[in-house]
């Protein structure tokens, strides 16, 4: 019997460490099983062997804070584009954002355009990613992290604390949340703000707001996997205010250590209510207020269920599910 031949795929991602994202980590460590994975350096992108390229957040491969760096890896990146295209090694994108963070320069934009124009399989995370004419989408749920932390160390809920946690961007609404949480008249309430503001100026304006109300405690800075789990283990409700929510590692960071979440309406959050319930997953309309935030502590009460059910997101599925996704683009 002829032996089938083992992938071996280019993940754009550099090989996963303590501070990696953890959906990085664990699509590494479950792909591993089933195909070969490199982690991306630009030496085996340009140099070495390997059957599809899988692509995220494709931006990252041209930031840089120097601009001779930045230019490197412009003339890099062009480079790998023209052996993509004439090695006719396919490209799988994964899309976890609607539009990247930061603002690309337009010969990013151009490089990153043209990337798109040689991705022959998409894959989305959820039911609402949009897509383009002719795009050929496969939807692969965002796995949970149910087996990625650490049990917390005797922890218990704490019933009057609220916590955002996760890297902090302009967009999740941190500076909102805060304001609307001092206008809330207990004094027993606590407000827990834990992750690495992206900016000075938005540190600042953290700080500057948590001094005036000593019931909200920041961790302003990395926060390992331990920590992590003891913190939203140890809270009552995780809040996460986006300013519009498509995929959230933290949702499902929340759930997969069975604590409630409170998150804007939006398409993707109400699909995750459809999934989890409403018991786990507390949506509104608007900015977050004070009302709000008030609202879901009310309505929490006991919790039904002892876990949400996340068994749409187990990563062995999902895994799988991408390898059948590189083999049609190969065959494409």
């Amino acid at each position: 019997m002829q032996e089938t031949h083992r992938l071996t795929v280019l993940e754009s991602f550099k090989k996963p460490r303590a501070t990696t994202n953890p959906y990085v980590a664990m699509l590494f460590r479950d792909l591993q099983v089933q195909c070969n994975v490199l982690p991306f350096t630009w030496q085996t992108a340009l140099a070495g062997r390997y059957d599809v390229f899988h692509v995220h957040w494709p931006e990252i491969l041209l930031q840089s804070d120097r601009p001779t760096r930045r230019f490197a890896r412009r003339a890099a990146f062009g480079a790998l584009l023209a052996k993509l295209r004439f090695g006719k090694i396919p490209v799988v994108r994964t899309v976890h954002n609607l539009k990247p963070h930061e603002e690309s320069a337009p010969v990013d934009r151009w490089l990153l355009g043209r990337l798109d124009r040689l991705t022959t399989q998409w894959i989305s995370l959820n039911n609402q990613t949009p897509r383009e004419p002719g795009q050929e989408v496969t939807t692969i749920l965002h796995g949970h992290y149910r087996d990625w932390f650490p049990p917390a160390r005797g922890v218990a809920i704490d019933s009057k604390r609220l916590l955002f946690f996760g890297l902090i961007r302009p967009y999740k609404g941190v500076v909102g949340l805060i304001t609307a949480f001092s206008e809330l008249p207990d004094p027993d309430l606590t407000l827990v703000i834990a992750g690495r503001p992206t900016s000075e100026d938005l540190a600042t304006a953290i700080e500057e707001l948590a001094a005036k109300d000593s019931r909200v405690e920041l961790k302003l800075g990395y926060v390992d996997d331990q920590e992590l789990a003891d913190e939203i283990t140890h809270a009552r409700l995780v809040v996460l205010p986006y300013e519009n929510m498509h995929n959230s590692g933290a949702l499902l960071n929340a759930l997969s250590l069975n604590r409630p979440v409170l998150a804007p309406k939006t398409p993707t959050t109400e699909d995750m209510v459809e999934e989890v319930g409403r018991d786990w997953v507390h949506i509104y309309d608007g900015p977050i207020s004070p009302v709000v935030i008030s609202k879901a502590l009310a309505s929490i009460g006991e919790v039904q269920s002892e876990a949400p059910d996340l068994s749409l997101r187990d990563w062995d599925e999902a895994a799988s599910d991408h390898l059948a996704v590189f083999h049609r683009a190969i065959e494409a």
